[in-house]
């Protein structure tokens, strides 16, 4: 178990390059393939908008504003406003095509205490929510972690959470009775109804091509083919959803001077580009709350009553020479320009909202769908919706925060896990009680290996990650402070048994083939622990250069 924990760990490092190798190797065949063109989308006023939704995109759930309770709302938008008056908020510097990079969606993680979420090469450490009856919420004092103001603001966002788990599982049972009753009764249907056959045939081969490369890819990132929907959900799904964190994102467009176009359907300008939502337990769902913020008033010199006679003026004209236009026009010709003129207002003013794009991953053919949020708002992305397709979130007119809600991976990334991981290693340290001096218990070469694999874990994947980054939120919640610190104590402990193992190696009296063997083990462990030691003086640089310069680069991810 030890010896595939540790292959796993350094299979993901790899996996990681190597995925976003592919995934620029794909994304540049895929905009060659398009060159000038576009491929269509459809939105609410689209003729054919609900057929594409049930048959490409069923995964997707919208519950609009008054589906939620009484109330909720309110406590819900408050805490969000709360964390971005705190400052609670605050943009990462992530790793992106090998280099440093801020981002553009200033962000915190809320949940399960002693969660974290890992994405990009960054680990997020959770504020927790607060909720009757939930323990470790206080600090090495007995005193609450937060202030108070903070503690209600998490409270409400658990609020929020408690309602998706319930809702979800609603929503999901609900949809899938009724598809099992559509397929009854469309048993004869041929697969793939209400897709072109072209796509179809460029899935499948898609499919074939890479099949074996994508085998390893975790959580199916990259899959280029739309598997059929799943009228169930897995074992560990199917009772009710407990969603463990929620990352909530801040995003104001007037700060974002560097949104893309989106590239492959011209939807729009992107807050955050195409992606799958990393490191969440398979086929999991995600519930996302919207709340789009009053846009503030622009005061140019006129008053509300001189708007309001402009706006009469500017009617009585255009009445005018409609009228003037009119004369030998046809009533069916008005009513068509009238007609046209309603749908580009109304394209306009869906453009002028928040949506969530979503597309079928590495697809060029099957047509996108883009869905208008109105503040309040909330959608679920259920069966393998994340992986087999892609989403993004285009920018509105507003400033926009929202509440993402996930089932992350627990197997590596709570404080449990890695406490246990430190104890584990520091078995094999003796201390003699009467001379007060330190010696390892076990020289086996297994052994010695697992003990550095897991002092690289934590030095490189906790340590460095909270001192770096993480330990921002101390000043709003204190609960990480001690774990941490007595994490500090553990490494420093795992430096001195590698001295040990050193004194050991260099001991003349030590067996040959022994100090050998020991000799190879402490090499790699050092030359991979300053390889990394080295990557992250580089990013310590990158910020204190954006510190000096007071300006961020600003990236679209999720």
């Amino acid at each position: 178990m030890k010896l595939r924990q540790r292959k796993q760990y350094f299979r993901n490092m790899k996996r990681s390059d190597d995925s976003e190798r592919e995934k620029r190797r794909k994304r540049r065949r895929l905009i060659q393939e398009l060159g000038e063109q576009r491929t269509p989308y459809l939105s609410p006023a689209d003729p054919g908008f609900q057929e594409l939704w049930d048959s490409s995109y069923a995964g997707l759930a919208l519950r609009q504003s008054s589906a939620l309770p009484d109330g909720l709302h309110e406590r819900v938008q408050s805490a969000l406003r709360t964390l971005q008056r705190r400052g609670c908020l605050l943009r990462d510097l992530v790793r992106v095509r090998d280099r440093d990079v801020f981002t553009a969606v200033s962000r915190a993680l809320v949940g399960q205490p002693g969660h974290t979420y890992r994405y990009l090469d960054t680990r997020l450490f959770t504020i927790p929510w607060h909720c009757e009856g939930e323990e470790g919420q206080k600090d090495e004092k007995d005193k609450p972690c937060c202030d108070s103001d903070l503690r209600d603001a998490c409270k409400a966002l658990w609020e929020l959470n408690q309602f998706f788990c319930s809702d979800v599982k609603q929503q999901t049972n609900a949809r899938g009775v009724k598809r099992s009753r559509s397929d009854t009764e469309n048993s004869e249907d041929t697969p793939g109804e209400g897709m072109c056959e072209e796509s179809v045939k460029d899935r499948l081969l898609e499919e074939k091509q890479e099949e074996e490369e994508e085998e390893e890819e975790d959580s199916g990132q990259g899959c280029s083919h739309s598997s059929p929907p799943s009228s169930a959900l897995p074992p560990d799904v199917a009772g009710l959803v407990q969603f463990n964190i929620t990352l909530i994102n801040y995003m104001d467009t007037t700060a974002m001077t560097q949104l893309k176009e989106e590239p492959y359907y011209g939807m729009g300008k992107m807050a955050v580009g195409w992606h799958h939502d990393e490191n969440l337990v398979p086929l999991s769902p995600v519930a996302v709350y919207s709340y789009s913020c009053p846009a503030e008033p622009k005061n140019e010199g006129a008053t509300e009553k001189d708007g309001e006679g402009q706006s009469k003026e500017k009617q009585k004209q255009k009445q005018k020479e409609t009228e003037t236009e009119g004369e030998g026009t046809s009533k069916e010709e008005l009513k068509k320009e009238e007609g046209e003129g309603s749908e580009k207002e109304e394209v306009q003013k869906e453009k002028a909202c928040w949506r969530v794009g979503l597309k079928v991953a590495w697809d060029i053919h099957t047509p996108g769908l883009a869905l208008p949020l109105q503040s309040g708002d909330c959608y679920y992305m259920t069966d393998d919706l994340n992986r087999t397709h892609q989403h993004c979130v285009l920018a509105g007119d507003t400033a926009r925060f929202s509440s993402t809600h996930r089932v992350v991976q627990c197997c590596t990334g709570t404080l449990d896990y890695i406490q246990k991981r430190s104890s584990e290693a520091l078995e094999n340290l003796h201390t003699d009680p009467e001379k007060n001096t330190k010696s390892l218990k076990s020289l086996l070469p297994s052994t010695l290996q697992h003990i550095e694999d897991i002092h690289n874990e934590v030095e490189f994947e906790w340590l460095r990650q909270y001192w770096f980054q993480g330990r921002r939120f101390a000043r709003f919640c204190s609960w990480w402070t001690k774990p941490m610190e007595q994490m500090e104590k553990d490494w420093k402990e795992m430096e001195r048994m590698t001295q040990l193992l050193l004194a050991v190696v260099e001991d003349e009296n030590t067996a040959q083939e022994n100090r050998r063997e020991m000799a190879d083990i402490l090499l790699n462990a050092l030359t991979d622990r300053q390889q990394h030691r080295q990557t992250w003086r580089d990013s310590r640089r990158t910020t204190l250069q954006a510190e000096r310069v007071h300006t961020n680069t600003r990236i679209h991810v999720c």
